[in-house]
């Protein structure tokens, strides 16, 4: 059984995976060695974890998940990987990134295909269907944006996201919501028309904790898989479970 641990930007995703299938997800705020020790508790078969933090590394759980694990990795660069990373700066890589295109190349290899992970930030990123990584962009969040409005300007009003908007905004809240809203759906198709120019076959995936607000409202077609990086993350351990 696999431990997967995945410490983003505002939240902690933690996966107990057996045989390939997620047994248990959590969401939380810090995973620290009380998690840890419960989940060993609850789940003694458990032999194997991986680690993936865009956040500032702590060693002394490091220390811990070493200790503890027959097997542990931390995501980094440097960890072997079933796809082809021809990414030029590997160092600035967010791990994330890397962890959802294993994930989706998993789901579908030997085809071209976008990964949009809709989170704090928005980024795309491109497999291609040689099993190579080849990069992606990076743009501002759903809630990012809202609030980059509110901290940067000294009038605009911080709000959040509403399922339905007019065509143009009547009011202030509205033009914000309107300009930030329909302004990612203009991006992430435009985006995808542009990735198809190139890529005509390209499948679409759509993952992170806004993928919920966008699938439905996108205009072209695309697979909503909410636990990719998870699966990415068990996928890369499983490989170096096999390489060991």
């Amino acid at each position: 059984m696999n431990l997967i641990i995945d410490i983003g930007n505002t939240q902690t995703k933690v996966a107990i995976f057996n045989n390939r299938k997620i047994l248990k997800s959590m969401i939380m705020d810090e995973f620290n060695s009380d998690v840890l020790y419960e989940s060993k508790t609850l789940y003694p078969d458990l032999k194997q974890a991986i680690l993936c933090s865009v956040a500032t590394r702590d060693d002394k759980l490091l220390e811990i998940l070493t200790k503890e694990f027959d097997l542990f990795i931390e995501l980094t660069s440097h960890t072997p990987l079933p796809i082809e990373n021809l990414y030029e700066s590997k160092e600035s890589l967010g791990p994330d990134r890397l962890a959802a295109a294993v994930g989706a190349n998993h789901f579908f290899p030997n085809a071209d295909l976008l990964v949009i992970d809709a989170g704090t930030a928005i980024t795309y990123d491109v497999i291609d269907h040689n099993n190579r990584y080849l990069g992606g962009n990076i743009s501002p969040g759903l809630a990012t944006r809202f609030k980059s409005l509110h901290d940067f300007t000294k009038k605009l009003p911080l709000i959040e996201s509403a399922d339905q908007w007019p065509l143009i905004g009547k009011t202030t809240e509205e033009a914000i919501r309107v300009g930030v809203q329909a302004g990612i759906l203009y991006e992430m198709d435009a985006m995808i028309n542009r990735i198809r120019d190139n890529w005509i076959d390209c499948k679409v995936i759509l993952t992170g904790g806004d993928s919920f607000f966008f699938d439905e409202k996108l205009k072209n077609t695309i697979f909503v898989m909410f636990e990719l990086t998870l699966m990415g993350l068990n996928r890369i351990l499983e490989y170096n479970a096999e390489k060991k």
